[in-house]
């Protein structure tokens, strides 16, 4: 996982990866989210320029679920679903500055956004059927842990994208002490 570098990873992860076998049974990514997460509520604070954590995550993520900021690629599906933003991509009619994609994002409706990418048959086909055998552990509720790292999956909040009906979400929880902990 990289740090706010970009191009630079703790030991503790390197560490890691001296048993290839043993790091095979780790839930990586359950770490990368944990990260992501922690990073993201960071970044969210007024003095903070930077992020770190697995942003190719997050902007796949996004490029799936918002259609109109998404770069039209000329490659089939693949799985891992990540994968497909390695292509070469056309960004023609898509912002670059932050203030022209905020307001992209703040003009669009509910129904310009897409709640449930993952139910096109062009990627359903793609995704290992193993994710499928258990469609409700995609909404549960649990901690997810790395380090000094505590975050809360709060799957119920975006019921929406798995094609539940979405209740008002009762209030989240907060880990504010332990976002104070910075093992950097």
């Amino acid at each position: 996982m990289p740090n706010l570098s970009r191009n630079l990873v703790h030991l503790r992860w390197l560490l890691k990866l001296v048993d290839f076998r043993a790091a095979g049974e780790l839930s990586w990514g359950s770490a990368m989210l944990a990260k992501l997460y922690k990073e993201m509520c960071g970044a969210a604070l007024p003095n903070k320029a930077k992020i770190g954590g697995c942003l190719s995550l997050l902007q796949s993520w996004a490029r799936f679920f918002f259609p109109f900021l998404r770069p039209r690629v000329d490659r089939l599906y693949t799985f891992p679903l990540i994968i497909r933003w390695n292509h070469s991509a056309s960004y023609v009619r898509i912002p670059t500055s932050l203030e022209d994609i905020r307001l992209l994002l703040d003009q669009r409706s509910d129904v310009e956004f897409e709640w449930t990418p993952y139910d096109e048959p062009t990627i359903r086909a793609v995704i290992l059927n193993e994710y499928f055998q258990n469609p409700n552990a995609w909404h549960v509720k649990l901690p997810l842990v790395s380090y000094a790292t505590v975050e809360i999956l709060q799957s119920d909040r975006v019921l929406r994208q798995f094609g539940f009906r979405q209740s008002i979400p009762v209030a989240f929880e907060v880990f504010d002490d332990e976002h104070k902990v910075d093992l950097r």
